[in-house]
C-alpha cells in the first residue's frame, strides 16, 4: 500500500467521534466468556487483527462463536471451564493478549498445545509467565530461545497454590495467570513484587472477571500487589457491552490539543473501566481543558494566544499513550520527559528507539535511556516519511504531526505515513476517522 498523506489542518478541529470497541476489554471477555457457564453475547466488540486472532484461537481450541460483522457482535457458547479440544496449534500472530492469556488459558486445561506466532512475537518476552505456570505444575518447553515463544504447553489443570512473580516485563503476565485462575481445584494467590507495570489492566482484568462472576481480592502498594482468586468460582455468561478502546481514543482527543477547538469522545467517561482515558488529564498537564460526562470526554485546546507546555510525567500505567503524548510534545513549550515506559521496548516494536527515530525526522531534539524519553519541540517541523515498524501505535499517533504544515524538504512535502495499513490491528478504519474530523 502506498504512503499515507498527511492532510494539514485548516484551522481548529471540532466534532464528536465514538471510536471502536476496546481491544483489551474484547479480548478479556472473549476469554471469560469462553470459559463461561452458558451462552455470552458481546456486543460493540472490536474486530481487527488482535481480535479476530483470539477469536479463532479459541475456535481451534472448539469454542463456538459466531460473529455479526456488521453489529459488532459476538454469541460465544461457553464450556463450562472445561476446553472441548485436549489438542491443537494456536497461532497469535503479534498480539501481545493471544499468546500470554493464550498461554495461561490452555495451561489450565488438558492436552498438549503449541503456541507461535510472526517473527516479532519471538522476539516478546514470555519467560516471566512460564515461570508462574510452571510453578503450578504445568510441563513447557522453549523450541527455541529459552523464554521466547514458540512454546508447547503439556497441559494437566491447575491444583492452586502461591505464584510469585518478580518484576513482570508486562501486566499482561499477570492478566494471563488472572483469567485462567478460575479453572483452578483450590484458591490460587498471586504475589507480584516489585515494579507493577500498567497497574490500570489489571483492574480492567478484574473488573472483567468480576462482571462474569469471578471475584476477586485484590490489594496494590508500593511493593507490589497481591491477587487471590479463591476456589471453586466458574465464571458465568453474560450480555456485556465493550467500552470504546481509550488507547486509540487518544489520538483524537490529542488533535485540539495541537491546532485548537474541541473534540468529544463518546462512549468514555467517568465511568470507564480503562486507565488510557486518563490520558485527557495528561493534556489538561499541558494547557488543554478537559470536560467529562459518565459516557463522555471533551478536550478544548488552549486558548488563544497560549501555547501547550512540556511536562515530566510518569507514564508506567498508560504506556499506550506514550506516543501519543511524544507527537504532542513537538508543538509544546519546553521539553517533555516521559519517564518509567521500559515495558514500551518489548511491544511490537522497541517503542522508545522507534520514537527516538522518527521524531528525529521532525526536527526534534530526542534522548532516550532505558526506561525514558524526552523530546525538545523542533524550531521548525520538517517534512518527513515517517516509518512505522509494522506497528499500529506509531501510525496513529504520527498521524497527529501531520495536523501542520511543515516545513517542506527536498525529499518530500509533507508528512508521510509508510505501511499505513498496520493500523487493522487495532483500528482498521483509523484514517478514515481521523479525516472525518478535519474541516
Amino acid at each position: 500500500m502506498a504512503p499515507y498523506h498527511c492532510k494539514p489542518a485548516n484551522g481548529p478541529i471540532c466534532g464528536t467521534i465514538r471510536p471502536p470497541g476496546s481491544k483489551s476489554i474484547t479480548n478479556r471477555a472473549l476469554i471469560t466468556a469462553a470459559m463461561a457457564d452458558g451462552h455470552s453475547v458481546l456486543s460493540g466488540i472490536l474486530l481487527a487483527d488482535d481480535t479476530r486472532l483470539m477469536i479463532e484461537a479459541l475456535r481451534t481450541l472448539g469454542i463456538a462463536i459466531t460473529v455479526d460483522e456488521d453489529t459488532q457482535t459476538a454469541e460465544i457458547t461457553g464450556c463450562g471451564g472445561q476446553l472441548p479440544e485436549s489438542e491443537a496449534e494456536l497461532f497469535c500472530g503479534n498480539a501481545g493478549t493471544v499468546m500470554r492469556f493464550g498461554s495461561a488459558l490452555v495451561a489450565a486445561g488438558h492436552g498438549q498445545f503449541r503456541l507461535d506466532g510472526v517473527s516479532r512475537m519471538r522476539q516478546r518476552p514470555i519467560g516471566t509467565l512460564v515461570a508462574a505456570l510452571r510453578q503450578l505444575g504445568t510441563q513447557i518447553e522453549h523450541e527455541d530461545a529459552d523464554g521466547y515463544p514458540p512454546l508447547v504447553i503439556h497441559a494437566r489443570g491447575f491444583g492452586g497454590g502461591t505464584i510469585t512473580i518478580d518484576a513482570p516485563e508486562s501486566s499482561q503476565m499477570v492478566s494471563a495467570l488472572l483469567l485462567a485462575a478460575p479453572q483452578a481445584m483450590d484458591d490460587v494467590m498471586i504475589d507480584v513484587t516489585g515494579n507493577v507495570p500498567s497497574a490500570p489492566y489489571l483492574k480492567m482484568t478484574t473488573a472483567v472477571m468480576e462482571r462474569f462472576s469471578v471475584g476477586v481480592i485484590e490489594q496494590y502498594d508500593a511493593h507490589g500487589a497481591r491477587f487471590i482468586v479463591s476456589a471453586p468460582q466458574r465464571y458465568e455468561a453474560q450480555h456485556y457491552t465493550i467500552e470504546p478502546d481509550a488507547s486509540n481514543a487518544s489520538y483524537f482527543l490529542a488533535m485540539p490539543a495541537i491546532v485548537g477547538g474541541c473534540i468529544t469522545v463518546e462512549g468514555l467517561g467517568t465511568e470507564s473501566i480503562q486507565g488510557d482515558a486518563q490520558f485527557a488529564d495528561v493534556l489538561q498537564q499541558m494547557g488543554c481543558t478537559v470536560e467529562r460526562q459518565a459516557d463522555s470526554i471533551t478536550v478544548r485546546g488552549p486558548v488563544a494566544g497560549s501555547r501547550l507546555r512540556g511536562i515530566t510525567i510518569d507514564l508506567n500505567d498508560m504506556p499506550d499513550v506514550v506516543q501519543t503524548l511524544a507527537v504532542v510534545a513537538l508543538f509544546a513549550e519546553g521539553e517533555t520527559t516521559i519517564r518509567n515506559v521500559g515495558t514500551l521496548r518489548v511491544k511490537e516494536t522497541d517503542r522508545i528507539a522507534a520514537l527516538a527515530n522518527e521524531l528525529t525526522k521532525l526536527g526534534a531534539g530526542v534522548r532516550t535511556d532505558d526506561d525514558s524519553i524526552t523530546i525538545t519541540p523542533p524550531a521548525k517541523l520538517l517534512a518527513a516519511t515517517i516509518d512505522t515498524y509494522d506497528d499500529h501505535r506509531m501510525a496513529m499517533s504520527f498521524a497527529l504531526a501531520g495536523l501542520v504544515k511543515p516545513h517542506t524538504q527536498r525529499e518530500t512535502t509533507g508528512v508521510l505515513i509508510n505501511n499505513p495499513e498496520c493500523c487493522a490491528k487495532t483500528f482498521p478504519d483509523f484514517f478514515d476517522g481521523f479525516e472525518s474530523l478535519q474541516p
